[in-house]
């Protein structure tokens, strides 16, 4: 039986074991996928005690993950320069990056969003953020403004990004004179604690879609600032990660699964728990 496992802090929540579960049994595949919690000191030892053949990689620990893998990454990975799947090769580790393809997929794909010509406003500039601006660029946006709370850290992921015309970085305090976006996306790791820092209600208009990479508790307080906004949509991360997950699953057996059931199973669960609260 082969061996996967999600790293990251915290990672006890997550829900990929239970999805790489269900794509196996859909396979026919035997495998063992667990979590196993790890932060920027101990994640290369823990990577290599755990014995597993691949692996997911969350937050903290994408940028992480790109520096493990040296020149071992994919094209998508080295424009990211981020790492959310790791695929064993003898004593070495590839690196690729399935986020900004899962994000896509979602939006466009389950949720009918057309993204071309699109102004779009990335929360964040950290391992989430980085996996996700190149792909949003590839599906057709208009302009990517990216947002930071340390104004350097988005002046280094746009300078990465190389589209001076389309890629704008700016820091958190000038926010209030960008005006609407078509698409605002949360890739902030300051949610997770319950805390949102401040955002204008200008930056939505009635049209606006936003999404939080993150889902459950981690994706509240964002989607509440964007329905109390008065945005068109208000979505979570549930969508992305099952797709992410789905590439990363085909990357490490060679079949790509039927993801509908799987987010329909996990949509339900989450809605009922909502519903209960």
């Amino acid at each position: 039986m082969r061996r996967y496992a999600v790293f990251g802090s915290p990672v006890a929540h997550s829900q990929s074991p239970r999805i790489h579960a269900a794509f196996a049994r859909q396979a026919g595949i035997a495998l063992e996928y667990v979590a196993i919690e790890a932060g920027h000191a101990d994640f290369a030892s823990r990577l290599a005690a755990s014995g597993v053949d691949g692996a997911s990689v969350t937050l903290p620990l994408k940028e992480d993950a790109f520096a493990l893998c040296g020149e071992r990454t994919s094209a998508r990975a080295q424009r990211a320069g981020a790492v959310n799947t790791l695929i064993r090769e003898g004593a070495h580790w590839r690196g690729d990056n399935t986020d900004g393809l899962g994000l896509v997929r979602d939006l466009t794909e389950r949720h009918g969003l057309d993204l071309r010509d699109r102004r779009v406003l990335l929360l964040g500039a950290g391992g989430a953020a980085r996996g996700v601006a190149p792909a949003l660029l590839d599906a057709g946006i208009r302009a990517l403004y990216i947002a930071n709370r340390t104004a350097a850290r988005a002046d280094a992921l746009a300078d990465a990004l190389g589209e001076p015309a389309r890629v704008h970085p700016r820091g958190w305090d000038d926010l209030p004179a960008l005006g609407e976006f078509d698409l605002l996306v949360n890739a902030t790791s300051a949610t997770r604690g319950g805390a949102l820092p401040a955002l204008p209600m200008a930056l939505a208009a009635p049209r606006s879609v936003a999404v939080d990479l993150g889902y459950g508790e981690a994706a509240v307080a964002f989607l509440a600032w964007a329905r109390a906004a008065g945005g068109a949509q208000a979505l979570d991360g549930l969508g992305m990660l099952v797709e992410q997950a789905a590439e990363s699953f085909l990357l490490w057996h060679g079949v790509r699964p039927d993801t509908d059931p799987v987010y329909a199973q996990l949509r339900a669960q989450a809605d009922a728990l909502v519903s209960a609260d």
